[in-house]
Formats: C-alpha cells, sequence, structure tokens
C-alpha cells in the first residue's frame, strides 16, 4: 500500500499513526537540513507530542538549500509528507510508526530565495531549527572564526537579496523581520557539535556584521541560541530498508527512516517566540547542557571513532560486527574508563557507568546495522570536535597516550584507502584529497598530518609525547595489523 493520508485508515493495525487532525497541523518551525536525523529525533519528538493532543500549532516547514535536497522532497510530496519511522533491535518490540510532522518542504534552488526568506519571516515561524552537518556552520576549527571565503557566503555578500547560504537566508530573514516591527524567531541547533547554538550563534553574527553591524547588534540583543545535546542514532535508508517495510508491514514508503530506540534530547531552555511542550513527551529541559554535552560528545562520539577507523581498515564495514570482536569491545572500554571518564564532571541524573555499558550495548545492535562508512565520514571535521579535546587534556595531564594516539594513528592508515584484505575504498570527507596528501609520503608523515591546526589545534602538534605515541602505533598497525596491535596495547 502506497504511504498516503488516504490510505492511513487501510494500513495494518501494528503500524502506530497520528492521533491527530493532520489537516490541522499548522508550520511554526522551519527546519533547515531535512534528513534521517532529523526525521527521527526533533520531528519524532513533535509528532509524539502532537499525539496528545497539544502542538497543532508546531508543525514543520523543511527548507532544502543544496540540489541533493530535492530527491527529499519528492518522496516526502509524493506521500503528502507522511513517512514511516522504524526502530530497529535485537528486541522484538520495536516500534513502526507513521509520522506527519512535517507538512512541507521548500527547496531555494527551486521556490527562490525571496520565497524562502519570505515564510521564515512569516510571523507564524517562531522556531528555524538546523541540522547541516558539523561542517555546514562555516567555522575554521582551529581559530573559531567564520570563514567568510567559502563560495556560498561570497555570493551572499555579493547578492544579498537571493541569499543561498544558510546564514544568508537566516540574517535575511531576520533582517525582514525587524523592518517589518515582527519580532525575531529562535534559532537552535540539533546538530551533534559542542555548544551548537553557541557555534549557531557565533556564525550568525558574523554573517550578520558582514552585511549590516546593526542588524548583527539587534540579533545579539533579541534572538536566543539554545545550546542542546541530541542523541539517536540512524542509519542511512537502504534500498534493503523500504524492501523489509513493504514485505514486512506492507508499507510503500519512498523514504521511510530507521533508528535505534534509544533517543535522547537535553536542551537550554532559552526561546524568544515560544516553544512546543516537549517536556511531555521526554525531552529535558536545563540551564546548562555543558556537562550532558561532553559525556555525550567524548564518551559516544570520541568512542565511534575510536571504533570506526581501525574497524574499518581490519575489514568490517557495520559496527555491530566491529563490537562483536572481543578485542574492540575491551579497547572501547578502556578507552571510556581511562581516558575519557577521568575528564567529566559530574553529570546531574546521570549514572556514568550505567551510560557506558549502554553505548556498548547501542553499538552492539545487530538489527540496526549502522554502516562503518557513515561513522567514518567528515573525519576532518569530527577529529577537532570528538577527539581532539580528549587528547589535549591527556597531555595536559601527563597521561596515558597509547590509546588516543592509537584513534589517530588508524584515520591516518585508513586515509590510504586500502585495508587490511588490499579492499579499496573510498574516504566520504569534504576534503579528502587534501587529507589523502597529508598521508600520501611515509617520510615526515606525523610533522604533515599532526601539524595541520585546523584539524589537530596547536598543542598536539607541540607534544613529542603524543607524536611518538602516534608513530608507534602507526608501525604497529603496519607490521601487526589492527588485531595484534589492539592484543598488545590491552596485554602490555
Amino acid at each position: 500500500m502506497k504511504l498516503k493520508q488516504q490510505n492511513l485508515p487501510q494500513l495494518p493495525a501494528h503500524i502506530s499513526r497520528p492521533a491527530y487532525a493532520i489537516d490541522e497541523v499548522t508550520a511554526g518551525i522551519a527546519h533547515i537540513g531535512v534528513g534521517g536525523f532529523h526525521r527521527a529525533h526533533q520531528a519524532a519528538y513533535t509528532d509524539a507530542l502532537m499525539n496528545t493532543g497539544e502542538g497543532l500549532d508546531w508543525g514543520i516547514c523543511g527548507v532544502g538549500t543544496r540540489a541533493d535536497e530535492v530527491a527529499m522532497r519528492d518522496a516526502l510530496a509524493s506521500q503528502d509528507y507522511l513517512y514511516t519511522l522504524i526502530e530497529l533491535d535485537d528486541r522484538p518490540d520495536t516500534e513502526v510508526r507513521v509520522l506527519a510532522s512535517i507538512r512541507d518542504m521548500m527547496l531555494v534552488g527551486e521556490h527562490g530565495s525571496e520565497a524562502v526568506v519570505a515564510r521564515l519571516a512569516d510571523p507564524v515561524i517562531r522556531i528555524v531549527s538546523l541540522t547541516i552537518t558539523e561542517g555546514g556552520y562555516c567555522l575554521d576549527d582551529s581559530t573559531g572564526q567564520f570563514n567568510a571565503q567559502l563560495p556560498q557566503i561570497q555570493h551572499d555578500l555579493e547578492h544579498p537579496r537571493t541569499p543561498i547560504s544558510v546564514f544568508g537566508l537566516l540574517c535575511a530573514a531576520l533582517a525582514k523581520r525587524r523592518g517589518e516591527g515582527i519580532g525575531p524567531f529562535t534559532i537552535m541547533s540539533c546538530d551533534n557539535l559542542p555548544h551548537n547554538g553557541d557555534v549557531t550563534r557565533t556564525a550568525t553574527l558574523a554573517f550578520a556584521n558582514l552585511v549590516d553591524a546593526d542588524l548583527a547588534n539587534w540579533i545579539a540583543q533579541n534572538v536566543s541560541f539554545p545550546n542542546a545535546m541530541v542523541d539517536r542514532i540512524t542509519p542511512m535508508t537502504s534500498a534493503a530498508h523500504r524492501k523489509a517495510l513493504r514485505q514486512e508491514h506492507g508499507v510503500d514508503d519512498a523514504w521511510p527512516v530507521v533508528c535505534e530506540p534509544f533517543v535522547q534530547w537535553v536542551l537550554e531552555d532559552k526561546f524568544v517566540a515560544g516553544r512546543p511542550a516537549w517536556e511531555k513527551v521526554g525531552v529535558q529541559f536545563t540551564d546548562d547542557v555543558s556537562p550532558y554535552e561532553e559525556m555525550k560528545i567524548k564518551l559516544l562520539n570520541g568512542s565511534h571513532l575510536a571504533l570506526t577507523y581501525l574497524g574499518f581498515l581490519r575489514g568490517y564495514r557495520f559496527v555491530h560486527e566491529t563490537m562483536a570482536d572481543p578485542l574492540f569491545v575491551e579497547y572501547i572500554r578502556q578507552y571510556m574508563d581511562k581516558d575519557v571518564t577521568p575528564q567529566l564532571a559530574a553529570v546531574p541524573g546521570i549514572d556514568l557507568t550505567l551510560y557506558k555499558q549502554t553505548l556498548i550495548d547501542r553499538f552492539s545492535n545487530c538489527a540496526i546495522a549502522d554502516q562503518l562508512e557513515r561513522v567514518c565520514s567528515d573525519g576532518s571535521s569530527k577529529f577537532p570536535k570528538f577527539t581532539v579535546p580528549t587528547i589535549n587534556r591527556l597531555i595536559a595531564d601527563n597521561a596515558e597516550l597509547e590509546r588516543a594516539a592509537l584513534v589517530v594513528a588508524a584515520w591516518a592508515l585508513y586515509l590510504r584507502g586500502v585495508d587490511e584484505n588490499k579492499v579499496t575504498y573510498r574516504i566520504p570527507d569534504p576534503r579528502a584529497s587534501f587529507c589523502q596528501s597529508l598521508v600520501a609520503e611515509d617520510d615526515g608523515l606525523a610533522e604533515r598530518l599532526l601539524g595541520r591546526e585546523e584539524i589537530f589545534g596547536a598543542q598536539i602538534p607541540r607534544s613529542s609525547a603524543f607524536r611518538d605515541a602516534f608513530e608507534r602505533n602507526l608501525l604497529r598497525l603496519r607490521t601487526l595489523g589492527v588485531s595484534g596491535t589492539l592484543d598488545l596495547l590491552l596485554t602490555r
């Protein structure tokens, strides 16, 4: 059965569906970057709230700024913007659910900048949220400065009436609202990066200052940028997922989303124009998200990077395959227990021992079949956020460096594009060619790679102890292989 609004009553009884009148939903949120994570996280929380009978004025209008987002829009539009969320777990009691919280989607390349800006400037839009990836904030990782030389930013500075970048659109819409006497909206990042609200504020104000200093001052005084910690493993949807949905549940969905059952959202309660009552469906509001954020980024994301490049080199292609190897499980446990946990402040309401075991269980979930390629992607943007802060603290504390150095050594060898079984693979990173050039020659590799401050900052290149640990582990990986290196590391 094709997923359409008119077909909802005919869905199998075990498939949950909207308990609210879909036609009564109006957009109060515009979301830039409609992908799998948004649909499995923020949109799912919003749909859950609507199922309680509240929040129908907080529907979501998607906004796409990239050409490759046409496919998502077309898939959703073909089925009345409904989609299926499929929880995948080794347990049998997982949920299959149709959501309707996204009600529309606009594309800058199709509808035009002015139409998108007008939609964002509409007073009914009270939150503009973002999932634009770690690299989408146009900030230099080593300096924290806004990179105004990017092509899309240069375009917007030269053509302010027809912006194409995220920050050009945001500032144009806020300028329009200010000029028309309309109050501001909240800008809410849902991306997985440290202090995501602060990062968004920095980028937005930097762009605004390049356009209009008075506008920048108005934004600084009137717009809020709440920080958030977001979490849900959401693999890429495959043809096999779509086929299984048809065969096992009788639903033909052009682009379902698959995810683990676990979901978490810790959010600062800083909204200038109201917000949905997400606390009624499990969102934890707080005055300070920092301890939750550091816990998640250093433990979950840092551990993901610790296993992903080693796993890929070993010949594994899924996270659960890697976690079926006892050497990897013990390595990740030691990394979390010995390297990361001593750096963490107390996290209100969280038992760190239980949290770490939950991570092991989540990584080991066979049913979700999370692709290592997905976790490997954009390493040059992930390292500065997920791993470098841990390494910096280890260096400062004169602590053990071998486990953390192995993470970086594995990435260096991974960038060569050939695993231990002589299988070649692509490097999914916008800076892949540049990163590969850093490791192309053995001579001087450590200095070239670790010396890139936009990736590794200033402290790591100055640490001879870390460079030595990196070179030791790189040599071990080349001579002993992944399993031999892990075995030596864990038993010494």
